[in-house]
């Protein structure tokens, strides 16, 4: 029996590679990644509530186009919106915010995980939830993968160019999801536990945003896909989106803590 899950979606402002990457119109939807993201999780069937982590006032008012008491925004610490955070600084900081049960961590930058995909893979996690105490997100590589000393995933003594198909597959955690119990957070101080489920996602599901040519080349491929399944150009307006009231400060969107 699947149990709903609460996400857990960091946007802090001031990206410096990407200025207002979270917000800035992707692919000709205004409100970007961060609305994207946001109707993606919405439509999941397990998803209970969406605890957005900012300190970026455009992410608030995105937020507070939708009518819906499942998105919730939590002012982030100065002290963790700046780019010298440690992932393992969040880590410590999210069970204090959190609801009990179920945490699925996910990005807004990782565009090509949607709604089918974050419902299989919350669907596989608790298909195998006695097995494996977490999951994460992982592309498999299946390349020549050297390090200073020689490869690393294959034996040059043996065969010194084997074919690709045979070398033994590393996992490359590509951050699309994140999905554990709470007490995992209390207890390991991680966003994984001892024995995760590696989810595999294709090259082009786990594509992450992280520099401006990247930005680039994921609004042709989101355009690309929404041609090729025939679907018309995705901009989201009054007539397929449900708005209230922009609100332009953030002591007026629902703060919780």
């Amino acid at each position: 029996m699947c149990e709903a899950v609460n996400v857990f979606l960091p946007m802090r402002s001031g990206s410096e590679r990407i200025p207002n990457k979270n917000t800035k119109p992707f692919a000709g939807i205004d409100g970007g990644l961060c609305l994207l993201k946001l109707k993606q999780l919405l439509e999941c069937k397990l998803v209970n509530s969406i605890i957005v982590s900012t300190d970026d006032i455009n992410v608030v008012n995105i937020c507070n186009k939708f009518i819906t008491e499942r998105i919730k925004v939590v002012q982030r610490p100065p002290e963790l919106a700046s780019s010298a955070t440690s992932t393992d600084e969040l880590i410590k900081y999210v069970p204090e915010i959190m609801p009990d049960g179920h945490i699925l961590w996910t990005h807004v930058t990782s565009p090509f995980v949607d709604t089918s995909l974050y419902d299989r893979i919350i669907q596989t996690y608790f298909e195998n939830i006695f097995t494996y105490d977490s999951l994460m997100t992982v592309t498999k590589l299946k390349k020549f993968l050297w390090g200073n000393l020689g490869p690393v995933n294959y034996n040059r003594s043996v065969e010194k160019w084997p074919r690709t198909q045979t070398i033994k597959p590393l996992w490359e955690v590509n951050s699309g999801a994140f999905l554990a119990k709470k007490n995992i957070y209390e207890t390991n101080l991680d966003r994984i536990g001892s024995k995760p489920y590696m989810f595999e996602l294709d090259e082009e599901e786990s594509f992450d945003i992280d520099w401006f040519k990247e930005f680039q080349i994921a609004e042709a491929i989101f355009q690309a896909k929404c041609l090729e399944n025939s679907e018309p150009y995705p901009v989201f307006s009054d007539k397929n989106l449900t708005y209230s009231k922009l609100i332009d400060h953030a002591a007026d969107v629902e703060l919780i803590s």
